[in-house]
Parts: structure tokens; C-alpha cells; sequence
């Protein structure tokens, strides 16, 4: 046995790069490095850096999930980028609404507020006769009958809408 080198190096080398010392080696290799100063240098050395290097080196995600995630990260940009003009829209929209419906109660408060009359003559004054079908021509219904159909169609129309976007 040689003080600077030695035979079985080599063997104990490999075992340890393989992660399988000291538990899948011969019970006469672990003698001879405990005996052999270069071999369990060698050993202890090489477990210390193998160690390090495991905790040094964070574990990589699959390329499949990297794809994946920039795909995700692709398409959420694109919706972000697609609902800022919607939303500026929708504020749009609902300050306009609120702009006329200011303005219609403050003609009312000029007028005395007669809402009642006002909303009675809304369907002849927007010629909305001309929409029911000829069978129903004498019905002389208020407004307030067709408020509600009015109504019901915008709120299935909505969720109609909601779930058909919710699929794409």
C-alpha cells in the first residue's frame, strides 16, 4: 500500500459517485478504507462534495411544465391586454347610463314628478306598439307589463352570454 495512492481507489471512487457507499459495498472494501488513510480521505471527500452539490443544485421543473407555464403566462397577458378596453367600456357605458338617468329625474323634478304618467307613456312615446304582434292589437296593457319581459330577457340573455365565454 502506497501512502499517496492506492489500488483500490478507483473502487471506492465509483461506489461513492454511484451514492452506494458504504451500504452496497464488501464488508472487505470498508475494512481496508478504514484502514487506508488516501481511500477514506478519498471517501469522505468525495461524500462531502456529492452533499453539497445535491443542495447546491435546485431541481429543475420538466420542460413540459416550463412550456406550460409560459403558455399560462402568454395567454393571461393577452387577456389582460383584451379587458382593459373592455373595461374602459363597461365605465363608459355605466357613466352614460347614469348621465340619463340623471337626467331624466331632473326633468321629472321639473315637471312635478309625475313618474307614474311618465313611465304609462314611455311605450307610446318610443313607438314600442309597433313590436307587439297584430293578434295582441287590442291590448291596451300598461308598461308595466312589459318591464319585466324586458327585464327577464337582459338577465338570460347575460347568463347566456357568461357561459358561453366561460367555455372559451
Amino acid at each position: 500500500m502506497n501512502r499517496l495512492t492506492c489500488a483500490r481507489e478507483k473502487e471506492v471512487e465509483e461506489l461513492v459517485q454511484r451514492g452506494q457507499w458504504p451500504q452496497a459495498c464488501a464488508e472487505e472494501l470498508r475494512a481496508h478504507v478504514k484502514e487506508c488513510r488516501a481511500c477514506s480521505d478519498l471517501a469522505l471527500v468525495t461524500q462531502a462534495f456529492r452533499a453539497a452539490h445535491a443542495t447546491a443544485m435546485p431541481a429543475l421543473p420538466s420542460a413540459g411544465a416550463l412550456w406550460w407555464r409560459a403558455q399560462l403566462r402568454r395567454r393571461n397577458a393577452a387577456i389582460e391586454r383584451i379587458g382593459r378596453p373592455i373595461l374602459g367600456a363597461q365605465i363608459f357605458a355605466f357613466a352614460m347610463v347614469l348621465l340619463v338617468a340623471a337626467g331624466a329625474l331632473a326633468a321629472q323634478v321639473r315637471r312635478g314628478f309625475e313618474l307614474r304618467a311618465w313611465i304609462e307613456a314611455l311605450p307610446r312615446a318610443l313607438h314600442l306598439d309597433a313590436l307587439w304582434p297584430t293578434s295582441l292589437g287590442g291590448f291596451e296593457g300598461s308598461f308595466w307589463y312589459l318591464v319585466p319581459v324586458l327585464a327577464t330577457l337582459a338577465l338570460v340573455g347575460g347568463v347566456v352570454v357568461y357561459f358561453a365565454s366561460e367555455k372559451q
